[in-house]
């Protein structure tokens, strides 16, 4: 079975995803605690920004917009990797600063 290593430097942390196991499944499995809710790509609770690496999406179009996935935007609960990867988590703070100060398109 293949094994894919996940890097969260925000948390400090490393995990391995097997084959088939989704993003948050595979952290949770490895005791790190991601923001999560719904677990069907639809309250994006778990909204995490893909660094590095590739996922597939266990549905057709998960709650995200085609900019937000642009952007590198993934919702772990239905996300699983298919490469190493690294993830950020999407915080409080980083939502308000995203909301109220945007960052000017390169």
């Amino acid at each position: 079975m293949t094994e894919w290593r996940i890097r969260c430097p925000d948390l400090d942390a490393e995990w391995s995803a097997e084959d088939g196991e989704s993003l948050l499944e595979s952290a949770e499995r490895a005791g790190i605690g991601l923001l999560s809710s719904c677990r069907n790509g639809t309250c994006r609770a778990c909204m995490c920004r893909l660094i590095a690496g590739e996922v597939r999406y266990r549905i057709e179009w998960p709650g995200l917009s085609r900019e937000e996935k642009a952007e590198g935007w993934v919702l772990p609960c239905v996300a699983e990797p298919i490469s190493d990867g690294v993830v950020e988590p999407l915080t409080v703070v980083k939502l308000f600063q995203k909301t109220l100060f945007p960052q000017p398109s390169d």
